[in-house]
C-alpha cells in the first residue's frame, strides 16, 4: 500500500471501534435544538464561514420542513456531529439545495426522480479532533437513506474545497459552476451528485460501514409511529476485523 494512504489507513481500527460507541438521534427536543444550533455556530465560526454573533446559533427556516430529518451522532452519549437530510420529491421540494440549484434540480423532480438531500453537514471541532473517522460515521446517514427512500440521486452541496472527499468516498460528479450559498458571504458552494443504483455496490465494497439493516432504516427515518432510539448500527463480522476494513477503506486513494 502506498505512503499517501498510510494516515487514512491508521484511522480504521479506531473506525471500527468508534462504531460500536455512535448513536444516531433525531434532534426534537428543544434542548437538543439549541446544543445542534451552538454546534453549527462554533463549527462553522471555526472554518471561516460567518462572522461572530451574539446569539451563537445558526438555524434557518429548513430545520423545521415536513421533508427533513435532523439527525445528531452521540459518541458516549455527547453529540459530537450532526446532518440534515431532506428527501425531495416532485410532491415537496423544500431545502435550501433546490433554492440555490433548483434550475438544475426542478426538472428533474418535474420527471419524478427521487433526491437525498444532506446538508448542514458540522461536527464539534474538539470532537472533529478526538475523533477524525466522524465524517464517515456521519455521512453514513445519507447513504442510509438513499436506500431506505429508493433514491435516483444522492446529492450534495459542499464548500468547494470539499468537492475530493465527496468523489473518493461517494462517486460524485460536480454540476455546474460553484454559486453563493445563503449565510456563507466568503465561501461559494458546488452541486454535486451521485448516482445512488449505479454506484451503490461499489460504495458497499470500498466502506462496508455503510450497510445498513431494514430495520435501522425504518428506525431512523419511518415517521407513523412514535419515534424511537435508532438502533445501534451493527457491524457484520468481518466488518468488525480491523485489517479488513482498513483494507476497504484504505484502499481508496
Amino acid at each position: 500500500m502506498k505512503s499517501g494512504a498510510e494516515p487514512q489507513t491508521a484511522l480504521l481500527p479506531r473506525g471500527a471501534a468508534l462504531f460500536d460507541r455512535i448513536d444516531y438521534r433525531l434532534i426534537e427536543t428543544p434542548e437538543d435544538k439549541d446544543r445542534l444550533h451552538l454546534m453549527r455556530y462554533r463549527a462553522y465560526l471555526q472554518a471561516g464561514l460567518i462572522p461572530q454573533s451574539e446569539s451563537q446559533r445558526v438555524t434557518d427556516r429548513f430545520d423545521d420542513a415536513p421533508n427533513v430529518w435532523n439527525f445528531g451522532v452521540y459518541v458516549d452519549d455527547e453529540l459530537c456531529s450532526a446532518v440534515r437530510i431532506h428527501v425531495l420529491t416532485s410532491e415537496c421540494r423544500l431545502s435550501y439545495t433546490t433554492e440555490v440549484f433548483g434550475d438544475i434540480l426542478h426538472p428533474r423532480l418535474d420527471r419524478g426522480e427521487v433526491f437525498v438531500d444532506p446538508c448542514r453537514f458540522v461536527a464539534d471541532p474538539e470532537m472533529q479532533q478526538r475523533f477524525p473517522e466522524l465524517p464517515y460515521l456521519t455521512v453514513r446517514l445519507p447513504f442510509v437513506a438513499c436506500e431506505h427512500f429508493n433514491a435516483d440521486v444522492g446529492l450534495s452541496m459542499v464548500r468547494t474545497d470539499h468537492q475530493l472527499f465527496y468523489r473518493r468516498v461517494f462517486l460524485c460528479e460536480t454540476l455546474g459552476e460553484p454559486r453563493s450559498f445563503p449565510g456563507w458571504p466568503t465561501k461559494k458552494a458546488v452541486l454535486m451528485a451521485s448516482d445512488y443504483p449505479k454506484v451503490r455496490d461499489r460504495i458497499l465494497t470500498r466502506f462496508p460501514i455503510m450497510r445498513s439493516s431494514a430495520f435501522e432504516r425504518r428506525m431512523l427515518f419511518e415517521r407513523s409511529s412514535p419515534r424511537q432510539a435508532a438502533p445501534r448500527p451493527v457491524l457484520l463480522a468481518a466488518q468488525r476485523n480491523s485489517d479488513a476494513v482498513a483494507s476497504a477503506i484504505g484502499s481508496v486513494r
